[in-house]
């Protein structure tokens, strides 16, 4: 493996211990809190079960996240398992995986035609209403979540027609692993109907906040990545991936090592970045009911 193929997928090459003993702590945090939760959720009033609900679906979110970047540990299986654990229910982690490897190693990054994670649009009709809709940061968190469940689900239904194999090698296991925790939630009295509303929703909600202002296709440098500067509590939650510019110049390295590469590299990551965001209370006063921009990709767009 290339030093480029393992900063990508395979975690930091200098890394020299066999653990991140942090990352492994916030997944056993995550687990963990995610079971107390769900079983104790009667006690609790619905605005704290979606908030705290809501930040643990979108926290874990963030862990996948580390562990497709090849964290905690250097056995790709090992961060497997630790990942696969589906509690958003709706996204299998080997699709997840593949769309966000393939992210990184493109050379069109915002170009739908190249960029899986692209949220521009090639066309016009539907797609491109769809993608008006969610131009806005409020568009955005109330349509997202519903649209990016069908988006996958559209995508999945054409490489069933192409690839059935590769599905059924990821929807599989997902289903397996889904099995067990849609009979806990049922045990437990909080439903599957009622998961999915008050915390899968939020969670995913949460999630499309950190990548609404992420990349814009007018920005300078190959990843066209935008940085916010202050993460806040944020910050925690997205594990230091508000530092995007950073995270795309060293895909590999722990979410907790990025702000000091940030602080090391500022200079030239800022010149990189080409936009940089205070923190993401200005994204939300600016873009809350404004466009952040317009969703026909350039390279696409009619002249």
């Amino acid at each position: 493996m290339s030093d480029e193929q393992a900063t990508t997928e395979g975690g930091d090459p200098a890394r020299r211990g066999a653990l991140e003993w942090p990352t492994v702590a916030l997944a056993a945090l995550i687990y963990g809190g995610w079971l107390a939760l769900t079983f104790w959720h009667a006690l609790l009033p619905w605005p704290v079960l979606v908030a705290a609900g809501g930040w643990l679906v979108a926290w874990h979110g963030s862990l996948q996240h580390e562990t497709i970047h090849g964290h905690p540990t250097r056995w790709a299986w090992v961060n497997g398992a630790v990942g696969a654990v589906p509690l958003a229910l709706w996204l299998p982690y080997g699709v997840y995986r593949d769309s966000h490897r393939a992210h990184h190693r493109s050379p069109h990054i915002t170009d739908p035609r190249h960029d899986p994670e692209s949220r521009y649009v090639a066309g016009t009709g539907l797609p491109r209403a769809l993608a008006a809709a969610q131009a806005t940061l409020l568009g955005r968190l109330v349509l997202g979540p519903p649209l990016a469940v069908l988006a996958v689900a559209i995508d999945e239904a054409r490489r069933l027609r192409g690839a059935p194999v590769a599905v059924l090698r990821d929807w599989a296991p997902h289903l397996a692993a889904v099995a067990p925790l849609v009979a806990w939630l049922e045990w437990t009295g909080l439903g599957v109907a009622r998961y999915a509303l008050l915390m899968v929703y939020p969670g995913l909600a949460l999630t499309l906040l950190r990548s609404f202002a992420e990349h814009r296709a007018d920005l300078p440098g190959p990843s066209r990545a935008a940085t916010v500067a202050r993460g806040g509590v944020l910050g925690l939650l997205y594990l230091n991936n508000h530092l995007h510019t950073a995270h795309h110049d060293r895909p590999g390295l722990a979410w907790y090592r990025l702000p000091a590469y940030q602080r090391r590299h500022a200079a030239r990551l800022e010149a990189q970045a080409g936009r940089i965001h205070r923190s993401y209370g200005e994204i939300v006063r600016r873009f809350a009911l404004r466009a952040h921009d317009r969703l026909v990709h350039p390279a696409a767009a009619p002249r």
